[in-house]
């Protein structure tokens, strides 16, 4: 049987047992700031002569929908909501989640390095005027439309959805369909905005199954501990 994942009492946190087996595991969120670094630094200030356009067939028949404005931003939700969760409950699946997060991320921003991409997908003008377009306007200028391939977007979700399957607290069906549909709406939510290709989307696929991989492997039960267990009972 897997040991349960340990419940830490973060009021026992001070900087000098920050170091202790019970709260190293924090130093992984030194992760998001680094990588916050990075990309912007990728972003603004990494010279490129060019950026190779993304697009393929499919984003021909995908129409703008800005309702898919509320599946787009719920990933910030989507995305803190279960560090915040294994943080406080589940110790292990923090650990892995953030690893798939370093795995899948830190591919991401390398392969903008080495190959940048662009997409010319976003419409120049809406076709109805309400407070989810406007807002999308607002977030076009915010937002470049450079380093798309592979979406960041996609892996973030994929990386709670993982967490999710592998963690103890959500393995009822009911738990499992909601973070499946809300990672799927999450993954649309980012061609019908025109903020990526269906590329962007599949090519983020690879780094994701390799991350859950090396992240969520199952351990195989010791055979020897359970042959113990059923002759002791």
């Amino acid at each position: 049987m897997k040991p349960k994942s340990p419940v830490v009492d973060y009021r026992k946190l001070r900087p000098g047992n920050l170091n202790s087996k019970e709260f190293r595991h924090l130093y992984l969120l030194l992760f998001w700031p680094a990588f916050g670094l990075l990309f912007l630094f990728v972003e603004r200030f990494y010279q490129v002569d060019s950026y190779y356009p993304v697009h393929c067939f499919l984003d021909d028949y995908i129409p703008f929908c800005e309702w898919f404005v509320f599946a787009y931003l719920f990933w910030f939700v989507y995305l803190v909501g279960m560090l915040l969760y294994t943080l406080l409950y589940d110790i292990d699946g923090f650990r892995a989640m953030m690893k798939f997060v370093m795995v899948t991320y830190t591919t991401a921003i390398v392969t903008y390095l080495i190959f940048p991409t662009c997409q010319n997908l976003r419409p120049v003008e809406f076709a109805r005027d309400n407070f989810m377009t406007r807002f999308m306007a607002g977030f076009y200028q915010f937002d470049t439309n450079t380093n798309v391939c592979p979406s960041i977007h996609v892996m973030g979700a994929l990386a709670v959805l993982c967490t999710a399957w592998h963690c103890k607290g959500f393995q009822h069906p009911g738990w499992k369909w909601a973070f499946g549909v809300s990672a799927l709406l999450i993954c649309l939510s980012t061609v019908f905005l025109k903020q990526h290709s269906v590329v962007d989307v599949i090519m983020a696929l690879p780094a994701c199954l390799l991350a859950d991989r090396l992240c969520f492997r199952r351990k195989q039960p010791d055979k020897a501990a359970l042959a113990w267990d059923a002759a002791s009972k």
